[in-house]
């Protein structure tokens, strides 16, 4: 079967591109801290553009930039150390009376249906105690415990933390002159439709962005006010925490409702913390998936609710935890790309016949 000339362009741009899916795929351990800092990268980027045209140093520009995201982002997680503080030991306290409690109303309840199940409390109380009024030596002990016994798993994560910002650094020191080796590999003739492919990319991206930050800072104003009306003492950290995290989906939600539901069980010591943190997050659920993630993040993308969720599995499924976080960005450009080869299709011989 003869092919002409386009034809076998085609077939080596799918072969290429196909190859290329093959090695991200097998390399997908090795390549999360490189797509996290692509990912900073290109969202960061703009900041640097603007410092070094204002004739900042870009050595200067780019470690500013970093080192306020590293600051963000800390400041993120010591919004859990006073609810870890406080809570941790009325933790402590409340495990064995909640224990008794739920003896005294679920055993009898299950045994009208002829199932007998009853807590050793006892137990309870020793495990509390024993691994809950541990002091800072006793936790680092225990930390260095789990580190011999899980290396690998704690060399891993430690090596992320530490190999994310160095690639970031050099990813926006070097970001203009990887930018231009990217377009001169691109052959002359093809160069017009890329740049204006990449044009298309960069503005469905920076959408994108845009929207997911309006959606975290929306979440996070309505979670701390929802759970001050139920007059929760931690409402406000754990409110913004829970909204800032969402920017990895689904996981930030969770740890965020994990901590309102600590801090309701031990403030109230009653069903009413469980119920409100079920009322305020239950709403803040459908608000956030039904209408701002959809209205603000996936119409802005071309993406349908149902297609975001699929994007998430399926890049979760691939490359794991980074494959969530660049699941949105990687299908925008998708949308993109599938828009304009349905565009040549729809010109094309083959569909009109």
């Amino acid at each position: 079967m003869n092919l002409s000339s386009t034809q076998r362009r085609s077939l080596s741009w799918l072969a290429l591109g196909l190859a290329a899916l093959g090695l991200l795929w097998l390399l997908a351990p090795v390549l999360t801290p490189f797509l996290i800092g692509a990912v900073l990268a290109y969202a960061l980027h703009p900041a640097v553009e603007r410092l070094a045209a204002r004739r900042v140093p870009r050595v200067l520009a780019v470690l500013g930039v970093e080192v306020a995201v590293i600051v963000v982002l800390f400041a993120l997680l010591l919004l859990v150390v006073p609810i870890l503080s406080k809570e941790l030991p009325l933790l402590r306290e409340q495990i064995p009376l909640l224990a008794d409690r739920i003896n005294q109303s679920l055993t009898p309840w299950l045994a009208q249906f002829g199932i007998h199940v009853a807590l050793d409390t006892e137990s309870i109380k020793l495990f509390a105690m024993k691994h809950m009024s541990a002091n800072m030596e006793d936790w680092a002990t225990r930390l260095l415990s789990s580190a011999r016994i899980g290396g690998s798993i704690v060399l891993a994560l430690v090596g992320n933390v530490v190999l994310v910002p160095v690639v970031l650094f050099y990813l926006l020191m070097d970001w203009p002159r990887l930018t231009r080796h990217v377009q001169e590999t691109v052959p002359p003739r093809l160069r017009p439709s890329f740049h204006d492919f990449m044009i298309e990319c960069d503005t469905v991206l920076g959408q994108y962005l845009r929207g997911q930050l309006l959606v975290m800072l929306s979440m996070a104003v309505f979670y701390s006010v929802g759970l001050t009306l139920f007059r929760f003492e931690l409402a406000v950290p754990v409110g913004v925490f829970t909204g800032l995290a969402m920017f990895i989906p689904y996981l930030g939600f969770g740890l965020g409702m994990i901590l309102a539901l600590l801090a309701g069980v031990l403030q109230y010591a009653s069903w009413y913390g469980v119920i409100a943190v079920a009322v305020v997050y239950g709403i803040g659920q459908m608000l956030e998936g039904f209408y701002l993630t959809p209205r603000l993040v996936g119409e802005r993308i071309g993406l349908s609710p149902l297609t975001v969720i699929f994007a998430l599995l399926a890049f979760g499924h691939l490359f794991g935890f980074a494959g969530v976080l660049v699941a949105l960005p990687a299908s925008a450009v998708l949308v993109v790309a599938v828009a304009r080869l349905r565009g040549w299709y729809l010109g094309s011989r083959l569909y009109g016949g």
